[in-house]
């Protein structure tokens, strides 16, 4: 059964094509493992098998088709057919309860899905279920969810990190060889560091929002989880895309993914100053400045760059994503959708519908933005906030003029334990001081695992690129994970 649990993406997908076994046969082991190790790691809200052992019924016809018809035309295939995914509960899935990790949407049924998603259902997955979440994706430890905290697989005492925990765990735990994850601030690279996985933040607009639960409209970025970079790419290039559904999706053409002959010779590669703080652990600046020096073994040119606005990268972050995500949630009022509270008159609808909803992160944060956006402060705080941002964004065009791309840290520490940082908001908020810059920016960020702590813990290493790079970002991690083995640990498991 955990035979499966071994297998890389690609292993999949050659036996599937080769008819070792059917679609069926590996959604079932994958379903089997869910079951037995959900209980301990938590990193579903709503499980869906029967969607799955459907959806995997139907790739098997497909491929018994191929077979009869022409089994020399393999690009006829569609590029991920009969591979069990997760979704994270802030995507849409059509008839699939859609939470957001919210009691406010507990019991609410999208009438569409999301354009991402549903170009993954025209690659020809199977969706296992919807991942665990911080709600409505605010949050860096998937602890915020109303339905209960996603445990790391590495360490069920400590957190997966998020917003997208869930996603995370269950690649690492080898629940699912892919999941998709949203990143506003940092929700998909910080919780790949924190679980030794591979993780893919594209470019702001490269992936449709469409059908995504907004939190931060200029900074949410749809993208996935995989063990490897080359996994990584092939999902999310089958995502990416123009969709004239969401009018901030970019209308260029997504370049090849394709990663054969991927070579760090001539690469150029900045290590900013600013992202190796007093305060970061030792053995994360260690395992990263050891990539770095790998990947220079490997041919790169590395080289010092100043990104000299970083240090305002937090504060500008809760202003901006504050004010939008008070601006996002205001819909939420007990009276359209969602949640409805009794009240003798509409603001009591309004008051206890929100009340009772809404999480203690979620209110903290509408109030924040509603105060940045009050009359009187929009200037000073919101309206300030957003000129650091394009000071932030010229810091990247700058380094980007002398580099390919920048090297550095994903979070100043390995995986924290479960509510150790719960009564302390900035603690909290300080996990993604690396990471928030690529989304004021709006630039690709990806993460990959480049070694592990005293404790046993995942260390990994961001690249960030010049907007619609992602191409160049994962050819620089396959060349490295070529001649390295940490993407291919797997925790210990045996429950």
């Amino acid at each position: 059964m955990d035979s499966f649990a071994a297998l890389s993406l690609f292993d999949m997908l050659s036996g599937l094509r080769r008819g070792d076994f059917s679609a069926v046969e590996l959604t079932r082991a994958c379903l089997a493992r869910v079951e037995r190790l959900e209980p301990a790691l938590h990193t579903l809200i709503t499980y869906t098998p029967e969607l799955a052992l459907e959806q995997a019924g139907a790739a098997d016809r497909r491929y018994a088709e191929w077979r009869r018809d022409d089994p020399s035309a393999a690009w006829n295939l569609p590029p991920l057919l009969g591979i069990p995914v997760m979704i994270k509960d802030v995507l849409c899935l059509k008839g699939v309860r859609t939470t957001c990790g919210s009691k406010i949407l507990e019991n609410f049924i999208p009438p569409y899905t999301a354009t991402a998603v549903q170009r993954l259902l025209d690659a020809g997955v199977a969706v296992v279920g919807k991942s665990n979440t911080d709600e409505y994706a605010m949050g860096s430890s998937t602890e915020n969810s109303a339905y209960g905290p996603t445990h790391n697989p590495w360490d069920l005492q400590r957190v997966p990190g998020g917003s997208s925990g869930g996603s995370a765990a269950a690649v690492a735990a080898r629940l699912v060889p892919l999941a998709t994850g949203t990143d506003t601030g940092g929700s998909i690279r910080q919780p790949a560091s924190y679980c030794g996985v591979t993780g893919l933040k594209p470019t702001y607009g490269r992936v449709s929002r469409y059908g995504l639960v907004a939190y931060g409209s200029s900074l949410d970025a749809v993208g996935g989880f995989a063990r490897s970079a080359a996994e990584v790419a092939l999902m999310v290039h089958t995502m990416a895309g123009h969709d004239p559904l969401d009018s901030t999706s970019a209308a260029l053409p997504v370049p090849s993914y394709g990663l054969e002959g991927a070579s760090l010779k001539g690469v150029r590669i900045g290590v900013p100053a600013e992202y190796f703080i007093e305060g970061i652990q030792p053995e994360v600046e260690q395992a990263v400045r050891a990539a770095i020096t790998q990947m220079e073994r490997l041919g790169a040119a590395v080289q010092p760059v100043s990104l000299p606005h970083t240090a305002y990268a937090l504060p500008v972050y809760y202003l901006i994503a504050p004010a939008e995500a008070s601006a996002n949630l205001a819909r939420y009022d007990g009276v359209r959708f969602g949640l409805r509270e009794s009240g003798d008159a509409m603001w009591d609808v309004f008051f206890h519908s929100r009340g009772a909803g809404f999480g203690p992160e979620v209110k903290r944060r509408i109030m924040l933005g509603t105060y940045a956006l009050s009359a009187g402060y929009y200037d000073a705080y919101y309206g300030q906030a957003q000129k650091v941002r394009t000071l932030i964004k010229q810091d990247f065009e700058q380094a980007f003029d002398m580099v390919d791309m920048v090297a550095c840290p994903v979070a100043p520490s390995t995986a924290f334990k479960l509510g150790e940082h719960t009564d302390d908001p900035l603690a909290m908020y300080l996990e993604d001081v690396f990471t928030l810059p690529a989304n004021l920016a709006g630039v690709p960020g990806l993460t990959f695992p480049v070694g592990f702590d005293a404790r046993g813990l995942p260390v990994g290493m961001q690249l960030m690129g010049p907007h619609y790079k992602e191409d160049s970002l994962l050819r620089a991690a396959h060349a490295y994970q070529h001649v390295t083995d940490w993407h291919m640990r797997s925790p210990d498991l045996s429950i």
